[in-house]
C-alpha cells in the first residue's frame, strides 16, 4: 500500500486493502479452522462478553495483533508458527478486520484475510458460538 500526499477516506482505504485480500464467508472461515488455519478474534471485550466467542479462536486485542501474530516476534502467540499460516481475522462486522488482515500481510503473513460480515455473519450462519 503506497503512501501519497493526498488524504484517503476510510471507504477508499477499505476498498484498496480488500483488493489484495481473499476474503471469506462464515462457512469458509469455519472450514479454514477445521483444516488447521487460525481464526483470530479482535473484537473488544464488551462485544465478546455480550455476543460470545467462537470456539477455538485466538482472542487478540487489535492493538496487540501484529506483535502476537508475527512468527518472528518475541511476543508471538504459540499459534503463530510461520508465514504460511492461514489466518482469518474476525471483528464484529467485517470492517476493522480488513485493515488488520492487510497489516498482517505487510508482516509477511501472505495467507491472512478476514471474515466478510465479521462475528455477526458467523453467528447468523448458525456456526458454533460459546456464551
Amino acid at each position: 500500500m503506497a503512501v501519497s500526499d493526498q488524504p484517503t477516506g476510510i471507504d477508499e482505504l477499505l476498498e484498496r486493502v480488500r483488493r489484495d485480500l481473499d476474503r471469506v464467508g462464515p462457512q469458509e472461515a469455519y472450514d479454514v479452522a477445521r483444516a488447521g488455519g487460525l481464526l483470530v478474534d479482535i473484537r473488544y471485550a464488551a462485544l465478546r462478553e455480550r455476543d460470545g466467542l467462537i470456539p477455538g479462536a485466538l482472542v487478540v486485542e487489535r492493538n496487540e495483533l501484529e506483535w502476537r501474530l508475527d512468527p518472528q516476534g518475541s511476543h508471538r502467540a504459540p499459534q503463530a508458527t510461520d508465514h504460511d499460516l492461514r489466518v482469518v481475522v474476525i471483528c464484529n462486522e467485517g470492517y476493522a478486520s480488513s485493515l488488520a488482515a492487510a497489516s498482517l500481510r505487510q508482516l509477511g503473513l501472505r495467507h491472512a484475510t478476514d471474515l466478510i460480515g465479521g462475528f455477526q455473519a458467523w453467528k447468523a450462519a448458525g456456526l458454533p458460538v460459546a456464551v
